[in-house]
């Protein structure tokens, strides 16, 4: 059985502010150990559902937070950026399921450090309608490709994210959201013992793999996004199959997972044309 690990860390136990989880703040060195930690326990109970490779992909920001040395001897790690697939990097049809670790509500949402991709930048998400964010368009990619996300963990306000997405989804609540900087955390150590538990438990539940691999999808699917800046949006029309919906907001169709990279494209576009601190 291969499991792949996406692990952010707005949602990492214990977690609640920007100076915790951005490079140069006060206690950002205590919150990459965290993150480590609750991706620790993930290992675990994949190793512990009889896991025989786990790959997990640094998927927060720089994309340099989780320290080799601070993994799981067991698992093997993807870090640094840039990322054709970002959040997804590395992840491949032949993985048998998807864990995210740490993850956060949409933008708009009342959950701790709630975003969508770029702290502000970005309004709203809708994929084929339904508005989104990192939670529905890494479960969709997953998908298209064959692999069920099975456990996420985060904040109360992202597990009921990802269980309206899914109601398949084994979350993991490792705090409560108080306002978007304040929440009841879990003690640690009961924290990562249910994350641990609930990774057993899902990966246990999953049907033995075949050797036959489903082929990926390659239905159309339509992203739009609204940016805070009408900048982006023009600049984006640059793009072949991009277009206008109104002057902050652009849209394009295409298939899962191209069009999830094709976004990441659209990211590093805006970030080249803003300047803004991700959780001001």
């Amino acid at each position: 059985m291969r499991i792949y690990i996406s692990a952010d860390m707005e949602g990492v136990t214990g977690l609640v502010d920007a100076a915790d989880v951005q490079p140069g703040g006060r206690d950002y060195e205590r919150g990459r150990l965290m993150m480590a930690e609750d991706v620790n326990a993930a290992v675990r109970g994949a190793l512990a559902a009889g896991a025989a490779d786990v790959l997990v992909n640094d998927a927060h920001g720089p994309m340099r937070n989780l320290l080799p040395e601070s993994l799981h001897p067991e698992a093997r790690l993807i870090r640094g950026k840039p990322k054709q697939m970002s959040m997804l990097e590395g992840l491949t049809p032949e993985f048998d399921a998807m864990v995210c670790v740490g993850y956060h509500a949409r933008a708009g949402a009342l959950g701790v450090l709630s975003h969508s991709f770029m702290g502000h930048e970005i309004e709203d998400i809708w994929l084929d309608g339904r508005v989104t964010g990192e939670i529905g368009l890494a479960h969709a990619t997953a998908a298209a490709l064959g692999v069920p996300m099975v456990v996420l963990t985060g904040d109360d306000a992202a597990c009921v994210e990802a269980e309206e997405w899914d109601p398949g989804i084994a979350t993991v609540p490792v705090k409560y959201a108080h306002d978007r900087f304040a929440a009841e955390v879990r003690p640690a150590g009961e924290a990562r013992k249910a994350i641990e538990e609930a990774v057993t438990g899902a990966l246990a539940a999953l049907p033995a793999p075949s050797p036959a691999r489903p082929a990926p999808r390659e239905d159309d699917a339509t992203l739009t996004v609204r940016w805070q800046s009408a900048s982006v949006a023009t600049t984006l029309l640059g793009i072949p199959g991009v277009t206008a919906t109104d002057s902050r907001t652009v849209t394009a169709t295409g298939a899962l997972p191209a069009l999830y990279r094709q976004f990441g494209v659209w990211t590093r576009v805006a970030a080249s044309l803003t300047n803004q601190p991700p959780y001001c």
